[in-house]
């Protein structure tokens, strides 16, 4: 890269500040991997001998929900012990400051919400509730369940993780209105997604087709690479924290 940190940072702050209030942040596992949740392809995506995609599919909770909701309820001690990092704080600080319009993300892990963000579209459900399969009733957790897998309190039936699996559509209502931050977007953060996840990867996709500026944070290069306008090769909370330092200086020259 021809720029330092601080010279990407100074660029994405402008576009940023260009867009006068309409940037939307798109976030994957990249942005939480150090809040110490590891993500499903990384080194660390291994429980006992599973992979993620062996677990998080309708067809292996109907053949064993006792083994998945042990998978779910590990996830959910890390996600539980787990704090905002500077990456989620600088998102919601930029909400704050009436810059950032919301955030649609990738991640269950509810920690744009920790952080204080008001305005998020979760593409892939939220692994702090669970649904029931039978009457549909939602149920909230303020820590792991104790037995697995839980049953429905209001009718007994078996409750699931209120997660997108793979194989299964992504909820309608989150999916429009991710579609309408997208195309309305004057500058879209990309932070820590591989882009291969589909549908979800569109979103800069779109962004892109109407011309909003793509900033891209990553440690390595994605098929986001292509169209980004301006990509910063840095975890998520140094780049964050950067942009932010440049934001708040540039609103004061």
């Amino acid at each position: 890269m021809d720029l330092d940190l601080e010279g990407l940072a100074a660029r994405a702050a402008e576009a940023i500040l260009r867009a006068q209030g309409k940037t939307v942040a798109f976030t994957g596992a990249g942005i939480s991997a150090e809040s110490g949740i590891p993500t499903f392809r990384g080194k660390d995506g291994l429980w006992r001998r599973f992979r993620a995609e062996d677990l998080a599919t309708p067809e292996a909770f109907e053949r064993n929900p006792k083994l998945v909701w042990e998978w779910y309820r590990w996830r959910m001690e890390i996600v539980f012990r787990a704090k905002p990092n500077p990456a989620h704080l600088a998102l919601a600080e930029l909400e704050r400051m009436g810059l950032l319009l919301c955030t649609i993300t990738q991640n269950v892990d509810g920690l744009h919400q920790a952080a204080g963000q008001k305005c998020v579209v979760e593409l892939h459900g939220n692994i702090r509730r669970a649904r029931c399969t039978r009457c549909g009733y939602r149920v909230e957790f303020k820590e792991p369940p104790k037995e697995v897998p839980p049953k429905c309190p209001r009718c007994g039936g078996l409750l699931r993780p209120d997660v997108v699996w793979f194989g299964e559509p992504l909820p309608e209502e989150a999916w429009q209105k991710a579609v309408q931050l997208a195309l309305s977007a004057k500058t879209l953060i990309v932070i820590g997604t591989s882009g291969i996840v589909y549908p979800a990867a569109m979103i800069p996709q779109l962004a892109k087709q109407n011309n909003a500026t793509i900033i891209e944070i990553n440690v390595q290069d994605t098929p986001i690479t292509e169209i980004a306008d301006i990509a910063i090769r840095a975890p998520a909370s140094k780049a964050m924290q950067a942009i932010l330092t440049e934001v708040k200086k540039q609103l004061t020259q």
